[in-house]
């Protein structure tokens, strides 16, 4: 019989990992090399742990002595992580000549392509090795103290439970949560929470937790009182997190559902508890009596400060799963126990849940649309649920059928709230409007309607919160406790069972009154972007927000630089357009109710721009300067300034001046030019890359350990070690990846001019070369014998990056008399005389606007 193998030698984390010997040691079918040609060995990663279980596959089938398979799998172990190496061992492997050889090369490759994903733009069943993460900025011009984009949910926790104020918490459509501190009918901002990366769908308060769900598919778990730092993400959706309930006398226990089927029933405590036990861990058990995977991999805190693993899910926990819903889950609610819990979704039924199992209990049928509300008694006797298709039903959950159906929106109906004691629902949605309802008598009337579809409802004694799809909270009047009150009101009206009851009451103009005109307390916010426009600059983007407001920004310091007003956008986009060609080196969207910039490498490195055009005091007149570089240097500058230098005792740098005038040693070098002060130079920032500290942006990244986060810029400690490594390179050593800049061309005198031909074969230039300086090259080749550097003709270096023309020449020494004459030269494309400002870049799109290689013409306009 076969011996098992001994597993790997564990190596302490503190400890190096262990490294190949030095003399040619046997391999799987053959010898290798001895050297590991400088790859300095990292962290075990799902590669490495793969090839690893693959190797000791082999090891064990080829029967290799114990201490031959110990190192095969400490080699793995040690070096497959990366992909430089993963490749080094397949070259080895390809050596032998062993049949398992093959089979494990084969597998090698299977597990790599797995891993690979499409890039931007890539078409369907296509594969291209992983792209380097994303960098991304997101710009605001508003305070910080309100929301930009629409309210998706509320939350309210009361003074009893929080020991100090009553706090209302809001979530939004621009990836953030806030606390408002509510007393004596005043709500004044008090912190917000930052971490999610895309919408905020839903938020409950579950103890002294807040917890919320997000379209980034992550729930994070909040201090409801702290300053707003994330303390828990939990990883197990596949697709966005919509929506979430708790159990109000069980304050651990929480369910969350979203678009891709799930339903995830999660314990606070548990999902936490894995981080203290050791990595050695063999099995971790949960609540539900499934065993959970083991802990084998490696969990870490990132730059947000959340508790994250390296495998992407909740490290080492699995909630239990509710699994049934074949479709997405757009509603849940528990009862107060935590015995019952309700779902709804575009399957259209209502279905009943243990969530101390996970097991199903009943399915209820009777909508015929999307269920978007449900409500449930805190005995779990009755459960309300609002659809799309207009109607709120009414179930008995221990009859199993619906005992009511109302009929009072005109629209899909996408929030429900109840008074305390079950009796009264107050309702709200697509309509725009908000009913109240007495659940016996069937009595309906209009509260209030607003200007926006709305979204959620919070019932706080006498006052019902409302959130929209717009940037505001709106208080109105209620009469929670006295609901009796509304309908002494007049104005109501006996809700129909029909959905198209309260429909053609519509359309016969008896549409009722509502109950209150105006909203008895206001939360403002600021008008979510809706529209935008990349300037042709590159540098400039035109926006349009939900008020009409119109104004342009200036994505490289993230600056509104005019205010418009309420002007035609289309109009105002044609009367700022320029004759310019930039490369476009970002993409953006407005996803979020305000810009947000995407940095992709090396496509983002492609713009240059004339230092002299950015107005950079005593900058040459032909530097170059690259905008992403510029940017990321000006993004990260208090993350390079807090960032612990090794070997220095101090950051400070005698020539530090981030004033108006910029001296050329605080100037972008080429990466060939980076010398022993680039530290000094990664902390001096551009007066036009210069972001603001009031109104600072936020970053938005993925962590190397699996998920993306979100901080702003002066938050940054300088501990964040999971940026992307092309932005740390480009912003403290000034090195990025150099793109072709380059624009091929011909010159040739035009059709009739007298002038001779100066050139021979094809040129090359920069693309944001001025035809200006075509005009002086041309004029330096007629004027004088050769080129003022000397430089052969078939080169531009002398007459298009020197900086010095033939306009100069008539002050040089020793020139003949015919030489100090100054000619004028026009240049042509396609008949066309070009503007001496543009570039070439721009000749070629707005001019020549061909494929073939440009071609210019010159001739000499006789001057006095």
């Amino acid at each position: 019989p076969r011996q098992p193998l001994p597993p790997p030698r564990k190596t302490p984390s503190h400890s190096p990992a262990p490294q190949p010997p030095s003399t040619p040691t046997r391999s799987i079918g053959g010898t290798f090399c001895s050297q590991s040609r400088g790859i300095a060995p990292e962290s075990p990663t799902a590669e490495a742990h793969t090839e690893f279980l693959l190797l000791l596959l082999v090891c064990r089938c080829r029967r290799l002595p114990p201490k031959d398979a110990c190192y095969e799998a400490r080699f793995s172990r040690t070096f497959s992580a990366d992909p430089v190496c993963c490749s080094w061992t397949g070259a080895v492997i390809r050596k032998g000549r062993d049949p398992f050889c093959w089979l494990l090369q084969f597998l090698i490759h299977i597990h790599l392509s797995m891993h690979r994903v499409g890039s931007a733009g890539n078409t369907a069943g296509s594969s291209r090795p992983r792209k380097e993460k994303r960098f991304t900025y997101v710009l605001n011009d508003a305070d910080n103290k309100k929301h930009c984009a629409g309210i998706n949910c509320l939350s309210y926790l009361n003074a009893s439970a929080s020991g100090t104020s009553d706090y209302l918490f809001t979530g939004s459509r621009d990836g953030t949560l806030k606390r408002w501190e509510y007393q004596n009918g005043d709500a004044n901002f008090s912190a917000t929470f930052e971490s999610h990366v895309d919408w905020v769908n839903d938020a409950i308060i579950v103890g002294q937790n807040l917890v919320s769900c997000s379209s980034d598919t992550t729930l994070k778990v909040w201090n409801c009182l702290a300053d707003g730092a994330c303390t828990k993400t939990l990883r197990q959706h596949s697709d966005y997190v919509i929506c979430l309930a708790a159990a109000e006398k069980n304050s651990n226990i929480v369910a969350s559902g979203g678009l891709g089927g799930e339903v995830f029933i999660w314990d606070l405590d548990a999902a936490i508890a894995p981080i203290a036990k050791s990595v050695d861990a063999k099995e971790d058990e949960v609540p539900n009596g499934n065993s959970g995977p083991a802990l084998s991999t490696l969990c870490n805190v990132n730059s947000s400060g959340n508790i994250v693993s390296t495998n992407g899910k909740s490290h080492g926990y699995s909630p239990i799963a509710a699994k049934g819903h074949k479709d997405s889950v757009y509603a849940l609610d528990m009862n107060d126990t935590g015995t019952l819990l309700v779902s709804g979704g575009t399957e259209k039924v209502v279905r009943v849940w243990d969530p101390r199992t996970g097991s199903k209990n009943m399915k209820l049928r009777g909508h015929t649309d999307n269920i978007r509300a449900l409500l449930i008694d805190s005995t779990g006797r009755y459960c309300l649920s609002g659809s799309s298709d207009s109607m709120i039903r009414l179930w008995d959950l221990g009859q199993q059928r619906c005992v009511h159906s109302y009929a009072v929106h005109t629209d899909s109906v996408w929030a429900l709230a109840s008074t305390p004691s079950f009796g009264h629902v107050y309702s709200g949605g697509r309509d725009q409007s908000v009913y109240l309802t007495d659940l016996s008598t069937r009595e309906s009337v209009l509260l209030c309607t607003n200007e926006h579809p709305i979204l959620q409802l919070s019932l706080q004694d006498d006052t019902i919160w409302v959130a929209t799809t717009d940037s505001s909270v709106y208080g109105w009047p209620a009469e929670g406790q006295t609901p009796q009150k509304v309908f002494q009101k007049g104005g109501s009206f006996l809700a129909g069972n029909l959905s198209f009851s309260r429909a053609r009451a519509s359309l016969e103009g008896s549409a009722p009154v509502p109950v209150y005109k105006e909203p008895s307390f206001t939360i403002p916010g600021v008008p979510a972007i809706v529209q935008h426009e990349i300037m042709n600059n590159r540098r400039h983007v035109l926006t349009k927000d939900t008020v009409g407001s119109v104004k342009l920004w200036e994505i490289t310091r993230g600056a509104v630089i005019e205010d418009f007003g309420k002007v035609s956008f289309d109009d105002k986009k044609k009367e700022l357009f320029e004759m310019v060609s930039i490369p476009a080196w970002f993409t953006m969207d407005a996803r979020l109710g305000c810009l947000s910039v995407h940095l992709d490498t090396p496509q983002c490195f492609s713009a240059e721009i004339y230092a002299v055009d950015l107005n950079v005091t005593g900058a040459q007149e032909d530097l170059k300067i690259n905008l992403a570089h510029e940017t990321l240097r000006g993004l990260l500058v208090h993350w390079s300034k807090r960032r612990p230098k090794l070997g220095q005792h101090s950051l400070s740098n005698g020539d530090s001046s981030i004033g108006k005038d910029v001296s050329l040693k605080n100037l972008p070098h080429p990466r060939s030019d980076v010398d022993d002060g680039s530290e000094n130079h990664a902390n001096n920032v551009l007066p036009s890359f210069e972001f603001s500290t009031v109104l600072p942006p936020s970053i938005i990244t993925e962590s190397s350990s699996g998920g993306p986060w979100r901080k702003r810029i002066t938050d940054l400690d300088g501990t964040e070690d999971d940026l992307p490594w092309w932005c740390v390179d480009c912003a403290e050593n000034g090195r990025f990846p150099k793109e072709n800049t380059k624009c091929g061309f011909y010159l040739h005198p035009a059709e009739g001019s007298p002038a001779p031909n100066i050139t021979q074969g094809k040129l090359s230039a920069p693309r944001i070369l001025r035809v200006l300086k075509v005009a002086n090259y041309v004029v330096e080749k007629l004027v004088l014998e050769k080129p003022l550097d000397g430089s052969p003709d078939s080169t531009f270096a002398m007459g298009l990056t020197s900086g010095t023309s033939a306009l100069d020449s008539s002050s040089r020494p020793g020139l003949k008399p015919w030489q100090k004459l100054k000619p004028s030269v026009e240049i042509l494309c396609n008949n066309q005389v070009l503007s001496p400002e543009m570039s070439l870049a721009t000749v070629r799109t707005y001019i020549w606007k061909k494929p073939e290689d440009l071609i210019l013409n010159y001739r000499v306009v006789q001057s006095r």
